[in-house]
C-alpha cells in the first residue's frame, strides 16, 4: 500500500471478517500479482496505454514492410500473399489494438479524476474489460507463430474473401474471434464509463459543467454500444458460413457478400468517430489550459460532438457508392455525408476562437494539439471530397483513400493522443518531459508524416489502386512511393525519438509538484502521482472549470473542504474496492475457448469435434466457475484514511 495511505481494515466497513471461507483474497500492493489483480482504474489506465503502444510499434513496423514492398516498381521485399496478410494486420493492429485502447487508456485514468470520483463504478468489470482486450489481441495475432499464418483477406473481411473457398485455412477464424472479444471488452468498458458519467460526479458538477473531454468519452461509449452489435452479428455470420456451411455470404449457394459490407460499414463509419471523438476531447482540453482562457464556446462544442456521434449513424454506405445502391440511396448518403461536415467544422472554429486573444504557450501538447487541427483539417477536406459520389466514383479504393484516413486518423487521432500523453505526463509519473527533445520529436513526426502521405493524394489520383502489392515503372506512380517510403522511416524515428523520451522521463525526468501546467480542471488539484484513492475529500464544484474557480476562491473551498473531511472521518474514512483475480481468469477461460472454437483445424479427422469441443468446454468451464467467484465477492471492500500530507505537495510512490 502507497506510503500516503493509512489503512483502517475493520469489521464494521470492510465485510473481511464475514466473507465466504472459499474466496480468495490477494493482498499484494507490490510486485507482478498486484498488477494482475489490480482493479485500481489508474493502473487498469497504464496497462491499457502499455499494451496499445507496444501494438501502435507492432503496427508501425508491418507499415514500414508495405512502405519497403511498394519502393520501387516490381519489388519482391514480400509476396502477394505476404502482402496481403502485412496490410490485413496493419490495418486491424492500428485501429482496434492501438487507437482504441489508447483511448481506453485516457477513459480510465483520466475521465474519473475528471468528475471528482475515487474509481469507476464497477471496477471489477473495468479489469475484465482490460484482459479481455489483451486475449482478444493474442487471438488475433496467433497466426503470426502458426504455419498457416496471419489472415490476409483485408482489414475489412469483405466477402467472399473470408469465406472457406477463398481462405480455408484457420487464420480468418482466429481474426473473426479475436474482433469479437474485443467488442466485448469495449462494450463493458462503456457501459462502465455510462454509468460512472452519470453516477458518480461529484457534487455540483452538471452535466454542463463536465469537461469536454468526459463529454467525448460518454458520446464514444454509446457509440461503441449502439455501433459493435452490428460488427457482431456480421461475425458470427462469417463464422456460421465457416464452421457450419451456411449461407449468409457465400454466392454460389445463394448467399450475399455485399450485406457484409452493409453490416460491417453500419459499424465501421460510428466506428472512425470512436476513434476520433477522445482526440477531439483532449484537444479541448489542451488548448484552453496552454491559451490561459476557457474554452470558446463550451455549449456549441458539446452539441457538436453529440451531433457527430447521431449522425455517424446515417451516413455508412458513402463507403459504397460505387457497389450499385442506386442514384436516391446514393444522393440520400451524400447529404448526410455533407451535413457530418458541419459539427466538424463548428468544433474547428471553436478552437480557433479559444486561440484567439489568448496568452498562447508553446509547449510540446500545444504544438502537437495544433498539428492535430491542421492534419485533421486536411483529412476533412478530402473527405467532403468524398461525399460528391461522382468525385468518389474515381478516388474509390486508390491511394487518394488511403491519404486520406490516415490524415484523419494518424495526423488526427493519434496526434492528439501523443499530446494527451504529453500533457498528463507530469500528472501520472510526477515527472516533467524535456520540452527541447519534446519539440524535436513534434517536429520529426509532423514533417515524416506530411512526407509519408501527401504525395499519396496525388499518386492516388494518377489512378494507382490500394490493395496492390506491385506495380509497373511506366505507370509515373515511382516518385511519390519513393518519397513516401523516406517519409515513413522519417516518421518512424520521429515515434523512436518520443518514445525513447517518455521512458528517460519516467525514470531520469525532473520532478514537478503538482498543477504542472496550471490547469483548470480536477485532476489537476491532487498530488502527482495521484494517490489510490484520488481525492482525500470528494470535491464540491462550483464552476465549469471546477480546479480554476478553486484556485481563485480558496478561502471558501478551504472551509468547505475542512467540513466535509470531517463529515467523511465520521462515516468510517475512504472505502476502496479488494483487488481480484477472477477478472484475469473470466478472460483466462475466454482465451481457452476461443482457442478451442477457432484454432484448431477443419479437417474433420477422427476425434478432431471431441478436442475441439472439449478445449471448448474447458475454456467455459474456467470462464463460469471465475463468473461465479467474482459474484461472490459482491461489493466488498476495506476502508482507509488519507494521510494529512496529501494537502502539501508531491504524491509520493508511483502506482506505475
Amino acid at each position: 500500500m502507497d506510503a500516503t495511505i493509512k489503512s483502517s481494515f475493520t469489521d464494521k466497513g470492510s465485510a473481511v471478517s464475514n466473507r465466504p471461507a472459499l474466496l480468495w483474497r490477494p493482498t499484494a500492493k507490490t510486485g507482478l500479482m498486484s498488477w494482475l489483480t489490480t482493479v485500481d482504474h489508474k493502473r487498469i489506465g497504464f496497462l491499457y496505454g502499455i499494451f496499445a503502444l507496444f501494438f501502435f510499434i507492432v503496427g508501425g513496423i508491418e507499415a514500414l514492410f508495405i512502405r519497403l514492398q511498394l519502393a520501387v516498381p516490381n519489388n519482391d521485399v514480400l509476396t502477394a500473399e505476404q502482402y496481403n496478410t502485412m496490410f490485413t494486420m496493419h490495418g486491424t493492429t492500428m485501429i482496434f489494438l492501438a487507437v482504441m485502447p489508447l483511448s481506453a487508456a485516457f477513459f480510465n485514468y483520466i475521465m474519473p479524476l475528471q468528475i471528482g470520483a475515487r474509481d469507476v463504478a464497477f471496477p471489477r468489470l473495468n479489469a475484465f474489460s482490460l484482459w479481455t482486450f489483451l486475449v482478444g489481441a493474442i487471438i488475433i495475432n496467433l497466426g503470426w507463430f502458426m504455419k498457416d499464418g496471419a489472415p490476409d483477406a483485408g482489414w475489412v473481411g469483405y466477402a467472399p474473401l473470408t469465406s472457406k473457398t477463398f481462405n480455408a485455412d484457420h487464420s480468418i477464424d482466429m481474426w473473426v474471434m479475436g474482433l469479437q472479444l474485443l467488442g466485448v471488452a469495449s462494450i463493458a468498458a462503456s457501459l462502465n464509463f455510462i454509468v460512472t458519467i452519470i453516477n458518480l460526479r461529484a457534487p455540483g458538477m452538471t452535466m454542463m459543467r463536465l469537461p469536454v473531454f468526459v463529454w467525448m468519452t460518454l458520446v464514444t461509449a454509446f457509440l461503441i454500444i449502439l455501433s459493435f452489435p452490428a460488427i457482431t452479428i456480421a461475425l458470427v455470420e462469417v463464422m456460421m458460413d465457416r464452421l457450419f456451411s451456411t449461407n449468409f455470404f457465400e454466392v454460389s449457394h445463394g448467399g450475399m457478400p455485399i450485406l457484409w459490407q452493409h453490416l460491417f460499414w453500419v459499424f465501421g463509419h460510428p466506428e472512425v468517430y470512436i476513434l476520433i471523438l477522445p482526440a477531439m476531447g483532449i484537444i479541448s482540453e489542451i488548448l484552453p489550459c496552454f491559451s490561459r482562457k476557457p474554452l470558446y464556446g463550451y455549449p456549441i462544442v458539446v452539441f457538436s460532438g453529440a451531433s457527430i456521434g447521431f449522425l455517424g449513424f446515417a451516413v455508412w454506405s458513402h463507403h459504397m457508392f460505387t457497389t450499385g445502391m442506386g442514384t436516391v440511396a446514393t444522393a440520400a448518403f451524400a447529404m448526410a455525408t455533407m451535413c457530418i461536415a458541419v459539427p466538424t467544422g463548428v468544433k474547428i472554429f471553436n478552437w480557433i476562437g479559444t486561440l484567439w486573444g489568448g496568452h498562447l504557450k508553446m509547449r510540446t501538447p500545444m504544438m502537437f494539439a495544433l498539428g492535430f487541427i491542421w492534419m485533421f483539417m486536411i483529412g476533412g477536406f478530402s473527405g467532403v471530397m468524398h461525399a460528391a459520389a461522382p468525385a468518389d466514383a474515381q478516388q474509390q479504393d486508390s491511394y487518394f483513400v488511403i491519404a486520406h484516413f490516415h490524415y484523419v486518423l494518424i495526423g488526427g487521432s493519434m496526434f492528439a493522443l501523443l499530446a494527451g500523453i504529453h500533457y498528463w505526463f507530469p500528472l501520472m509519473f510526477g515527472r516533467v518531459v524535456d520540452e527541447f527533445w519534446g519539440k524535436v520529436s513534434f517536429w520529426v513526426i509532423f514533417a515524416g508524416f506530411n512526407i509519408t502521405f501527401f504525395p499519396l493524394h496525388f499518386v492516388g489520383l494518377n489512378g494507382m489502386p490500394r490493395r496492390t502489392f506491385t506495380y509497373d515503372s511506366n505507370l509515373g506512380w515511382n516518385a511519390p512511393n519513393q518519397i513516401a517510403t523516406v517519409g515513413a522511416f522519417i516518421l518512424a524515428a520521429g515515434i523512436g525519438i518520443y518514445f525513447t523520451l517518455m521512458i528517460y522521463s519516467y525514470f531520469k525526468g525532473q520532478k514537478v509538484g503538482r498543477d504542472h501546467w496550471d490547469g483548470r480542471t480536477l485532476e489537476w488539484s491532487i498530488p502527482n502521482p495521484p494517490p489510490e484513492y484520488n481525492f482525500k475529500v470528494i470535491p464540491q464544484v462550483h464552476a465549469r472549470d471546477a480546479f480554476w474557480y478553486e484556485k481563485h476562491n480558496q478561502a471558501e473551498i478551504a472551509a468547505e473542504k475542512a467540513s466535509l473531511a470531517k463529515a467523511e472521518a465520521e462515516h468510517g474514512g475512504i472505502h476502496m474496492p479488494f483487488q481480484s483475480i477472477w477478472p484475469l481468469f473470466c478472460s483466462v477461460g475466454l482465451l481457452v475457448g476461443a482457442i478451442g472454437v477457432s484454432v484448431m483445424d477443419h479437417d474433420p479427422r477422427p476425434g478432431f469435434w471431441g478436442t475441439k469441443i472439449a478445449v471448448t468446454i474447458i475454456g467455459g468451464v474456467i470462464l463460469f466457475f471465475s463468473a461465479y467467484m467474482w459474484a461472490l465477492e459482491g461489493n466488498e471492500g476495506y476502508h482507509l484514511h488519507a494521510d494529512e500530507d496529501d494537502d502539501k505537495g508531491h504524491g509520493g510512490k508511483a502506482h506505475h
